[in-house]
């Protein structure tokens, strides 16, 4: 694992792959990168004019390259179920699917279907989206999920009672608990696997300081110059590259030896070459996840066919 670059990929010719929010950042290396491998790659992207922006520059960086553009909201739950549809009647097997789209810190406000944004996007949306794949993944030898969290979730543990965040709103607060959420789908996931006797493996990663522009999205949404000037200039200043911070994804998608609940981080925790992260302990409680898990079901009407509880 030391030194892991994007040159230690696999070959990934014959594989397919869905990865979320692919039209810059984290996600537009990650899908890059495998296309560049040889993989089939699906950029499941919101904005339409953004998605084949990238997937032009994609087929420019690596010739020959199988990328094409997918439309997806993750805040909008019919859309989840639209692509999920769209992928089955094209597809049958999927061997990878990066759940790296997100938002971090924006103000309060809710997903069309009602949802708190920053809860319903990085962690609801993604639920939805990997149940309603699962068949394909399910039917595909040596499969894997690698969903995105951050060194944040250790800013804190989910509120059961409050997902929504509907009695104290704290940006950065849910933000954290959303990236608590991701850690433990992925742990839940992963535990259900296992006793359904899948050999698909669910992993985590988080990419340490990259620059990206989630860090400057909500200052831009909200009109806050400066400060979206300060974070660009943070970016710029001690940011690795969204190359970098592409690579614990990218591990955890393709490396050998990548186990069941791993956690990928750059080595130093903001920046280095990928390793096994550090990750609160509360990521890591059964009971915790069976909640969550029971409660993502119910709010999205989202079934893991073939994983019982």
């Amino acid at each position: 694992m030391p030194g892991w670059t994007a040159k230690d990929i696999p070959d990934q010719s014959g594989r397919t792959a869905v990865v979320t929010g692919a039209n810059s950042g984290i996600g537009y290396v990650a899908a890059r990168e495998l296309a560049r491998r040889g993989a089939r790659v699906v950029l499941a992207c919101r904005s339409e004019t953004r998605g084949r922006a990238a997937e032009a520059l994609i087929r420019r960086e690596v010739p020959g390259a199988d990328a094409e553009f997918a439309p997806l909201d993750l805040a909008d739950l019919g859309s989840v179920r639209e692509f999920a549809a769209g992928y089955g009647a094209g597809q049958g097997t999927l061997d990878l699917l990066v759940n790296n789209a997100g938002v971090m810190a924006l103000p309060y406000g809710r997903t069309a279907d009602g949802f708190e944004t920053q809860f319903g996007v990085n962690h609801l949306g993604h639920f939805a989206l990997t149940g309603l794949l699962l068949p394909h993944l399910l039917h595909t030898p040596g499969a894997r999920i690698v969903s995105l969290s951050s060194g944040f979730h250790a800013l804190g543990n989910i509120d059961l009672t409050d997902l929504n965040s509907e009695r104290d709103y704290r940006r950065w607060i849910a933000y954290g608990r959303s990236k608590t959420a991701n850690l433990l789908f992925v742990h839940e996931l992963s535990r259900r696997l296992a006793a359904a006797g899948s050999g698909i493996v669910a992993a985590a990663a988080h990419p340490g300081y990259a620059d990206t522009n989630l860090q400057t999205a909500a200052a831009q949404q909200e009109g806050r110059k400066v400060t979206e000037r300060m974070m660009a200039l943070a970016n710029a200043v001690v940011a690795q590259p969204a190359g970098s911070g592409a690579l614990p994804t990218l591990y955890a998608a393709t490396a050998p030896g990548v186990r069941p609940d791993d956690f990928i981080g750059p080595k130093l925790g903001w920046r280095g070459a990928p390793v096994r992260s550090w990750r609160a302990k509360w990521t890591l409680d059964d009971t915790s996840g069976e909640a969550l898990w029971a409660a993502s079901e119910k709010l999205t009407a989202v079934l893991y066919e073939g994983l019982a509880s």
